[in-house]
């Protein structure tokens, strides 16, 4: 469920028109609902009631301060993945205990940074991260929570580019040598060993993988308890995954994946951390775009919108789905008829759907991806010198920029010419 919905043959976000932001700000933009980002995550909270539990948001999926800040006011700690990040969670008021720090990359200096900062945990992906992370911490004469991420080995069924949980991604320790790094861990200074971390891919639509992977975790508990490991955190990632079209398929709830941890791990005694991110900000905003063009073309006719790649780079990249809708709602029964809809960057790959069976439009009128909250804003870029897009929160009646769009001259003037560039003067 989100809070984009008709009303009075308009489309509103919450108790506001999408039109009417989109006089304010310009198009395209980004446009976020807190009533959908709070149920989302308190979805998740309830999900695991009873159980010593923290719900991490995953913030790679959308990281505005203001998104940041709303959730942490509702008890969300948060996932990071990189320094920026870090410092981002910081800003938005999260305490550093309730931010544990994911990626494969960690450098010194983000270590650093947390540690003195103040972290709930790092996941170690690899023996030389644990060696560097011993080292830092022990040159501060500090002591670094962590857990081991382990790559369980199993095929979440999701697009190629999210899975994280094969034998052939990049992500985490082998199991099958899970014994062995956390006996190295142990033996390392500067180090608390508190528990397992297991992340398999994103955009998961079968529990299935879910429970193959905590099953290997809640056997792989037992066995490292045994070794004299003293295991009271388990980190189960995220992944969840939305539904991307309004079709009747029936996807996992929070409640489901709540049930299925309790069936697997709930018997352990260890606090359980999940990560979802997806799931939370997805369906909790869409982009606004503005039809400049119906062009006819060979064999199939084109929507040319003023939203691009750079602004919505999903379906480029991943090849993703995302409901199309018109701003002004269609008419009962009207006839619809296919179009691809391409934005106007100077690539083929700027296509955002092929033979989309769209309701009548004309150029002007205002069309919304659903959908789009997360992975949308963060991955933006401003390519072909397309300044980045605002981003608005709506809460109730109310709607704020969380983030203006640049100027020309702002994204123009961050570069500089060096004096030594023969033939230039700056322009008067």
């Amino acid at each position: 469920m989100d809070h984009f919905l008709y009303r009075d043959g308009a489309l509103y976000a919450e108790d506001v028109p999408v039109a009417e932001i989109a006089a304010a700000v310009g198009t395209p933009f980004y446009l976020y609902s807190t009533a959908t980002l709070l149920r989302h995550f308190t979805l998740f909270d309830d999900a695991l009631d009873g159980m010593e539990h923290l719900v991490c948001y995953a913030m790679k999926a959308a990281s505005n301060q203001a998104i940041l800040a709303t959730l942490a006011g509702a008890g969300a700690g948060m996932d990071v993945v990189s320094g920026g990040e870090y410092r981002r969670a910081k800003a938005a008021g999260v305490p550093g205990d309730r931010i544990v720090f994911s990626g494969v990359g960690k450098t010194k200096e983000e270590i650093h940074l947390a540690l003195t900062g103040g972290i709930r945990q790092f996941n170690v992906e690899s023996e030389p991260e644990m060696e560097m992370i011993s080292r830092v911490a022990s040159g501060l004469g500090m002591t670094a929570p962590i857990t081991v991420r382990v790559n369980p080995d199993v095929d979440a069924k999701t697009h190629a580019k999210i899975a994280t949980g094969k034998s052939e991604n990049k992500f985490g320790i082998p199991i099958a040598r899970a014994r062995e790094v956390y006996a190295q861990a142990a033996a390392l200074p500067g180090l608390d060993v508190i528990g397992i971390d297991v992340h398999i891919g994103s955009q998961l639509t079968d529990l299935g993988p879910f429970e193959l992977a905590y099953q290997k975790v809640a056997e792989l508990t037992e066995t490292l308890r045994a070794d004299g490991h003293d295991i009271r955190r388990l980190d189960l990632g995220g992944g969840l995954g939305i539904p991307y079209t309004r079709s009747n398929e029936a996807l996992p709830l929070p409640s489901d994946y709540g049930a299925l941890i309790r069936r697997t791990v709930g018997d352990l005694g260890c606090e359980v951390e999940i990560e979802p991110g997806r799931l939370i900000a997805g369906n909790a905003g869409i982009m606004v775009s503005k039809v400049i063009y119906l062009k006819e073309g060979e064999g199939r006719d084109f929507m040319i919108l003023d939203g691009a790649m750079n602004d919505l780079i999903r379906p480029a990249m991943y090849e993703a789905y995302h409901d199309i809708i018109p701003v002004r709602e269609p008419d009962a029964g009207a006839e619809q008829a296919p179009y691809d809809i391409v934005g106007p960057v100077c690539e083929s790959g700027d296509t955002f759907a092929k033979q989309r069976m769209m309701p009548p439009v004309a150029a002007g009128d205002l069309i919304a991806f659903r959908g789009a909250g997360a992975y949308g804003a963060v991955m933006s870029s401003e390519y072909n010198s397309r300044p980045l897009i605002p981003e608005v929160l709506v809460k109730g009646d109310q709607f704020a920029v969380i983030r203006p769009r640049p100027t020309f001259d702002e994204m123009i003037n961050r570069d500089t010419i060096p004096e030594w560039v023969e033939g230039y003067s700056a322009a008067t």
